[in-house]
């Protein structure tokens, strides 16, 4: 996923973080961090289209989308 998924978000504009986390029993949990809303709803779209055209095969479930603003940070 590293390979063409990570890059292809970096590319949106306001792009500050991405994390992969493996929660264990099969689940999976990402966070991206955007400057901004904009930069946020392009990575939504963006990672949509990457998980249809290549991962959907793959998924038991389809992907859950929530979103929010950062409220505490360290």
């Amino acid at each position: 996923m590293g390979d063409g998924f990570v890059p292809l978000l970096r590319q949106v504009p306001g792009f500050v973080a991405y994390y992969w986390v493996d929660a264990g029993e099969g689940v999976m949990l990402s966070t991206s961090v955007y400057e901004d809303q904009a930069g946020a709803d392009e990575s939504v779209r963006r990672a949509a289209d990457f998980v249809r055209d290549k991962l959907a095969s793959l998924l038991p479930h389809p992907p859950q989308v929530t979103a929010g603003p950062v409220v505490a940070g360290g």
